[in-house]
């Protein structure tokens, strides 16, 4: 699932939720990893430049490696 999050109507931000994260794009092409609410699994963290796909399987990792 994804959505537009936007104060500026003329510059949109597309966020993608995925298994309770919240995975917003960053100008300079990174990943900015947030949990939806707490109490937190992981903490908020940014990734290199990647696929959404790529975000993705970083988070099973690291709920993998938590668990």
């Amino acid at each position: 699932m994804s959505m537009a999050v936007s104060s500026n109507p003329l510059h949109q931000c597309w966020v993608v939720r995925y298994r309770g994260f919240v995975l917003i794009p960053q100008n300079d092409l990174s990943w900015l990893v947030r949990p939806e609410r707490s109490p937190m699994t992981l903490l908020p963290f940014r990734t290199p430049a990647s696929s959404v796909d790529d975000v993705k399987a970083l988070i099973d990792w690291r709920l993998n490696q938590a668990a």
